[in-house]
């Protein structure tokens, strides 16, 4: 499980980071990450898991392979705030095929917000 200081936890944080973050999709994950304020220290990871992906017990796997993706994948020394959103195939899908897409999104996302 993620520390509580890197996960996003209220809806608004959510809100801000997709609608104003860098996007990357895949074909069963959209991720959105946009830069922290300075002096923040950590990645924070948020997750979005609709109705559309399944079932509760797919929806609430689903989520926690992304977590534990996300438990790889973050760097102290980051300062992103990062909502990954699983479209409706992403149930479906082994534990590698997940990872693979989600850490390509992340790499791809992580080159756009630094550009910015």
């Amino acid at each position: 499980m993620l520390p509580k200081n890197q996960r996003l936890r209220l809806a608004q944080d959510l809100t801000v980071t997709v609608r104003s973050g860098a996007r990357s999709g895949r074909r069963n994950v959209v991720l959105y990450a946009r830069p922290r304020p300075e002096g923040a220290a950590g990645d924070r990871f948020g997750f979005i898991v609709s109705k559309a992906v399944g079932i509760a017990v797919k929806r609430n796997l689903t989520k926690r392979r992304m977590r534990e993706v996300a438990h790889e994948l973050r760097r102290v020394d980051g300062n992103l705030d990062i909502v990954v959103r699983a479209l409706p195939g992403a149930a479906e899908l082994t534990w590698d095929e997940l990872r693979t897409q989600v850490t390509a999104a992340f790499a791809s996302v992580q080159r756009k917000s630094e550009v910015r």
